[in-house]
């Protein structure tokens, strides 16, 4: 039997409640397919209202004793889980790339990434420190300590399925929370191989559940009405983000939200033209395009516009495109034809306005979800894609002419994620940094994610951060005791 084929065989597909695998209430079943081939991989269980209950009933059951558990065994555990990924990494890098479509090297990279929330927090739960202080008055004393908040309802994307899982789930049990995880229905088989994961590495039954839903909204909607949940982070649309915060207000749910992105990429004429493209590659083709970070507009100073743009599409152009698994894959299919829809309806409204394709620009008449590697030049600031996240392999080029200009295009959105600058000038770089409002800023390099670093942006795309000491502070809420001696 190949690894392919093991990997999706020996995945559980039921829901995980009560640290027992357990078909839906209904009996329902949910397809999963490959984005590559159109076909179908498995079948995962269809939560229904009950099994959410019947969930949020197991993390209560579990949460006195998580919360009481000392924080060096809890560090133990997700130690022990970090080890259990690296073991399995390359099963789970395929069959993140069956059901999501990412090349192979994207999928294993992007392990390597998820394995390090388990030790980032694993280190961190050793770390929860308290505060003394004298009121200034000196009538008393201020202790503050972190308990955990509760329990939790984790929602997680298709488009990183095991690191965002474990960046929810690395800082939630590290606080000492027990927790409903309920991952995107493309890619819930990688959510229950970690959950299969966790229970191996000795997390408490009922500390961890997980399910996935056809009715996502129904099953959050139970959740969240329960007065025994406290928390919710989710990562996803900011449409969808709306929607929840209208619902956690309800009762008063603690809010961490991972929400959309629209960052900008701009190049000064100063840049090292080859630092540049290199960031734009990782910037824009990490992930095939479909990522939050991805860098969604490149603003190009005029001088240096005309060699940015030949560069790009040339290393864009030569991008091998095709079933993930296959080697030397650079840039897999997208999740599913809506998103090719999407991606080909924003591309000819450029086009329609102006804008010309200098490579790609189409979708291959093939089997699978796939659209060309794209570089637009030309393009219009009436243009959609300018707009709206793309989550796709197009990079779209306008010209600017000052860095007020720069700054005043960057920040003409709503949303605030992740913004990328290259310059030679560190006190330019600086300068444009703190005028550019995002929640994070990548000054010449095309990655900013790092599970030591605090990710999240401002504006609608979120609230909160994850990762850094940040991560662990969401799941925790902070208890004044005043007194005296």
């Amino acid at each position: 039997m190949s690894m392919t084929n093991s990997a999706i065989e020996d995945t559980p597909t039921n829901l995980f409640i009560g640290g027992t695998w357990r078909p839906s209430a209904s009996g329902k079943r949910i397809d999963v397919f490959d984005p590559a081939t159109e076909q179908r991989l498995a079948s995962v269980a269809d939560a229904t209202p009950d099994d959410a209950k019947s969930a949020v009933d197991a993390a209560a059951k579990a949460a006195p004793g998580w919360a009481a558990t000392p924080p060096r065994r809890r560090s133990e555990i997700l130690t022990r889980c970090f080890q259990l990924m690296t073991r399995d990494a390359e099963v789970l890098a395929r069959l993140i790339t069956l059901e999501n479509g990412k090349s192979l090297a994207d999928a294993q990279g992007e392990v390597a990434y998820a394995t390090e929330f388990f030790r980032w927090f694993a280190e961190e739960a050793v770390r929860i420190n308290g505060e003394i202080s004298v009121a200034p008055s000196g009538a008393a004393r201020t202790i503050v300590q972190y308990q955990p908040i509760g329990i939790a309802l984790l929602i997680t994307p298709w488009n990183f399925p095991a690191a965002m899982a474990t960046r929810k789930l690395g800082p939630a049990l590290a606080a000492g929370c027990t927790c409903i995880l309920k991952p995107a229905t493309e890619t819930p088989l990688t959510a229950y191989a970690i959950a299969r994961l966790l229970a191996e590495a000795g997390v408490p039954v009922g500390v961890v559940n997980v399910l996935t839903t056809s009715t996502a909204g129904a099953i959050a909607n139970v959740i969240l009405d329960d007065p025994r949940v406290r928390k919710l982070s989710f990562t996803g649309s900011t449409e969808v983000g709306r929607v929840l915060l209208r619902k956690a207000a309800d009762s008063v749910i603690n809010c961490s939200m991972e929400l959309g992105g629209n960052a900008p990429f701009i190049v000064f004429d100063d840049a090292d033209l080859d630092a540049a493209i290199e960031g734009a590659m990782v910037a824009k083709m990490r992930n095939g395009g479909e990522a939050c970070t991805a860098a969604n507009r490149f603003y190009v100073q005029r001088g240096i516009l005309q060699k940015f743009s030949q560069r790009l599409a040339e290393r864009i152009g030569a991008l091998v495109t095709d079933d993930g698994i296959k080697p030397g894959t650079q840039c897999g299919p997208l999740i599913n034809k809506a998103a090719v829809d999407k991606v080909s309806a924003l591309v000819e409204d450029a086009r329609s306005k102006g804008a010309s394709v200098l490579v790609g620009g189409v979708a291959p008449e093939r089997s699978g979800y796939f659209y060309l590697p794209t570089v637009l030049s030309d393009v219009t600031v009436d243009a959609d894609l300018l707009a709206e996240e793309i989550f796709g392999p197009v990079a779209p080029i306008v010209a600017f002419d000052s860095e007020d200009q720069a700054v005043k295009l960057a920040n003409a959105t709503e949303y605030g994620l992740v913004a990328y600058i290259y310059t030679r000038d560190l006190a330019r770089g600086l300068r444009v940094s703190e005028r550019v409002e995002s929640g994070m800023i990548a000054l010449n390099r095309g990655l900013v994610s790092d599970p030591a670093a605090p990710f999240g942006g401002v504006k609608q795309s979120g609230l909160g951060r994850e990762g850094a000491h940040h991560g662990i502070l969401e799941f925790m809420e902070a208890k004044y005791i005043s007194t005296n001696w």
